[in-house]
């Protein structure tokens, strides 16, 4: 299989099963000189991990962390850096019953066209248990960018539609976020998105999700006009994600709708400070950063796992019906929002090095 490495100058490549040994990746650009400790990266792996709360998968994974090399001492050292998630909790008994039946709206039956083979135990490399590396390699984009761009800097993700229910994004508390298993930015929310994914989960379905990122504290310049654009960088990062059908920066398909003096961010100046009067570009103007905050969001389609029975083939043509039994998030959405800001902090490192070696 190819195509597992993601970046240009900091760059990293998965792999690993989500019923295999472990999973893990190569994170390759990172500076020198960097403190790192498996502490910093296992604080973002812990958003991310299974069966946290009711709303998530069962499936008990510590995610534990650990650094192989690349650093010395407590500080990079300009090599790649090698690290290691081991699995421990899974039950590949649960999928025997599907191993020749491909689960509708699924990658199962794609794979297998294109390889001839696929591991049904969960789903194998296709599986979003994949994304833990990606966490791991966000995190270290994160401590790298922290250093380069001071306090200001800060990447923060949330669900801002749970299924049918979206919330209000300008009572978006940042404090919120955290503190709620859905990591919903509206307080007034919480409640009827818990009482709405319940009644999703108690009739064996699943619904999708809408996740923002907003990167705040990036100086203006980062990108290229054509093609390595900043936006197109962070769409091509958020589609890569499993699941996800969709992304908007800014307004996004909501700027078709826009007149010209509605979707133009005016821009002003104070004392020698510039000031844009909204940010329908999402903080980026043709493919480059502006200063502005950096706002895009991307779809998660509800998961095929399902215990309602479908219509489906099995590998051999034959029609047949499959209901998916064991441990499934009934959102998937919920826990792709710390894989949203690792990827976004993966791109904007990527970009921030690139524009430091053509621009210094």
């Amino acid at each position: 299989m190819s195509f597992n490495t993601f970046g240009k100058l900091f760059r990293f490549t998965t792999w690993g099963e989500s019923h295999g040994p472990a999973i893990g990746c190569i994170v390759d650009g990172c500076p020198p000189n960097i403190n790192l400790d498996e502490k910093d990266i296992q604080l973002e792996l812990n958003k991310r991990k299974p069966g946290q709360s009711k709303f998530t998968t069962q499936r008990k994974e510590d995610d534990n962390v650990q650094i192989l090399s690349g650093v010395f001492e407590g500080k990079t050292t300009g090599t790649p850096i090698s690290l290691i998630i081991y699995n421990k909790d899974m039950r590949s008994k649960d999928y025997g019953n599907i191993k020749d039946k491909f689960r509708p709206g699924h990658a199962d039956f794609t794979y297998f066209k294109k390889y001839g083979i696929r591991d049904y135990r969960g789903g194998g490399r296709s599986s979003a248990r994949e994304t833990a590396s990606r966490v791991a390699a966000g995190a270290i984009a994160k401590i790298v960018l922290q250093k380069k761009l001071g306090k200001k800097f800060k990447v923060i993700g949330a669900v801002t539609q749970l299924g049918i229910l979206g919330c209000d994004t300008s009572q978006w508390n940042d404090k919120i976020i955290s503190k709620n298993p859905f990591f919903c930015p509206d307080k007034s929310m919480i409640k009827l998105w818990e009482k709405y994914l319940l009644g999703v989960r108690k009739s064996g379905s699943s619904c999708g999700a809408v996740i923002e990122v907003r990167a705040r504290g990036i100086p203006a310049g980062l990108g290229a006009p054509i093609y390595s654009k900043l936006d197109s960088d962070i769409a091509s990062a958020f589609m890569s994600i499993n699941a996800v059908k969709g992304v908007n920066v800014g307004a996004g398909m909501n700027s078709a709708q826009l007149s010209g003096e509605q979707n133009s961010d005016e821009i002003s100046s104070k004392n020698n400070k510039l000031k844009f009067n909204s940010n329908n570009a999402g903080g980026i103007l043709g493919g480059i950063s502006s200063g502005q905050e950096i706002i895009a969001s991307f779809a998660v389609k509800p998961t095929s796992s399902i215990l309602t029975t479908r219509k489906t083939i099995n590998k051999f043509g034959k029609n047949t019906t499959i209901s998916v039994k064991g441990r499934h998030d009934p959102c998937v959405g919920i826990r792709a929002v710390p894989v949203g800001e690792a990827m976004m902090n993966c791109v904007l490192l990527d970009h921030y090095l690139m524009n430091q070696a053509q621009c210094g």
